[in-house]
């Protein structure tokens, strides 16, 4: 085969393989992607061996792991501080900092607002906290208010206000 093209081969495997790998950061468990990405990096670095020597093959792997590493760091960051981390997919505790996962029955009696239309299930937000309440089967729209009469599992009972 001709040179040029082992070499064309050779870096498209390295940027496929690499890009798969990078990919795989932000798919959750270890599937396909990183996988395949794993083969097309190993099938790169051997067609670099064959091509330009083992000191060449080294270098090439070195860059490689300095920029799955430097993917790594970026995605943590992100989801650390970044857009990721204002994704619903990544856990946070803002009950816990907003008082929210203190016992439930301090909410008995106070009074608050829909955040979203229960039907019964939904959101009312008391004093600036945002908490998962249901009614008793009614159906009570977004901005109503309403008065906490009790707790079921981890939400609050609640009626409209009279």
């Amino acid at each position: 085969m001709d040179p040029f093209a082992l070499n064309l081969i050779m870096i498209l495997c390295f940027i496929v393989g690499s890009g798969l790998i990078i990919l795989e950061a932000f798919i959750p468990g270890f599937g396909v992607a990183g996988i395949f990405g794993i083969i097309l990096e190993v099938v790169a670095l051997w067609a670099t061996w064959q091509l330009h020597g083992v000191v060449t093959a080294l270098i090439a792997l070195l860059a490689v792991l300095i920029l799955i590493g430097f993917a790594i760091f970026l995605s943590y960051r992100s989801a650390m501080s970044g857009r990721l981390s204002r994704s619903p997919l990544i856990l946070k505790e803002t009950e816990a900092a907003s008082g929210a996962s203190a016992s439930p029955d301090q909410w008995i009696g106070q009074e608050g607002v829909t955040v979203t239309s229960l039907r019964p299930a939904g959101e009312i937000d008391i004093g600036g906290v945002r908490l998962n309440a249901a009614s008793s089967g009614d159906f009570i729209a977004k901005g109503t208010a309403v008065l906490v009469t009790g707790t079921e599992g981890d939400h609050l009972v609640i009626r409209p206000k009279a």
